[in-house]
């Protein structure tokens, strides 16, 4: 199985600690001792498990936009969208529990041009004042056409934009995008760790695939397609 980098130092240190407390009560022959580190075993496994970073392969094109992270759809709505979009966009809001894969994914084939970080509080990640109050960090995406270059056609662009937003317990976040980069719909974008939300902003009138209370799969499950 694979980890997500950003885990590793948490995975070492949490089998260190268990493997110290196995040794502890070894030395001392104390069956209290025996269950505390039978506990931190088990806490050292939960710790491997919320970092993994399975491979994700699903369906893909250019007018598709896939999910940005594991979780439940809790939902969908159209607001406006000040910053990249600019006007009125469908948000769909995905949220991720400390039992989900951590790791986000690029919903759409394109160029970061816009990243955005706020710092800000930590509300509970599936509360609506999170998408605007919360500690977050913005990525928006231009959409390219296939085969074209670092410039697209005049009326070719779409503006997809996702917003990592840190939760309850999440402090965290991690974001992998720089400006002007090509990145590819599924590609690894970034981890919140411990629980949080990814809002994904779509164009007005993208047909929406996807509804309020299903699981996602990041990479895998599509939620929309962009209108031609």
């Amino acid at each position: 199985m694979n980890f997500a980098r950003e885990g590793l130092l948490f995975i070492a240190i949490a089998a260190l600690v268990a493997a110290g407390a196995f040794a502890f009560a070894v030395s001392r022959r104390s069956w209290g001792l025996w269950l505390a580190a039978f506990v931190l075993l088990l806490l050292a496994l939960w710790v491997a498990y919320f970092f993994r970073d399975p491979e994700r392969v699903g369906e893909r094109g250019p007018s598709l936009v896939v999910a940005p992270a594991d979780g439940k759809l809790i939902m969908i709505t159209e607001v406006d969208e000040p910053a990249f979009i600019k006007g009125r966009a469908i948000r769909l809001s995905i949220f991720m529990n400390v039992f989900n894969v951590h790791v986000n994914r690029y919903p759409v084939d394109g160029v970061v041009s816009y990243i955005h970080y706020n710092k800000g509080k930590f509300f509970n990640a599936s509360a609506e004042k999170s998408s605007l109050e919360n500690e977050q960090m913005s990525v928006g995406i231009d959409t390219l056409p296939p085969d074209s270059g670092r410039t697209a056609r005049v009326g070719a662009v779409h503006r997809v934009l996702v917003r990592q937003i840190a939760g309850l317990i999440a402090r965290r976040i991690v974001t992998y995008s720089k400006l002007g980069e090509r990145v590819r719909q599924g590609d690894r974008m970034g981890i919140i760790r411990f629980g949080s939300r990814v809002d994904l902003f779509l164009p007005v009138g993208s047909t929406i695939r996807a509804k309020v209370g299903d699981v996602t799969t990041a990479g895998v499950t599509v939620l929309g397609e962009l209108s031609h």
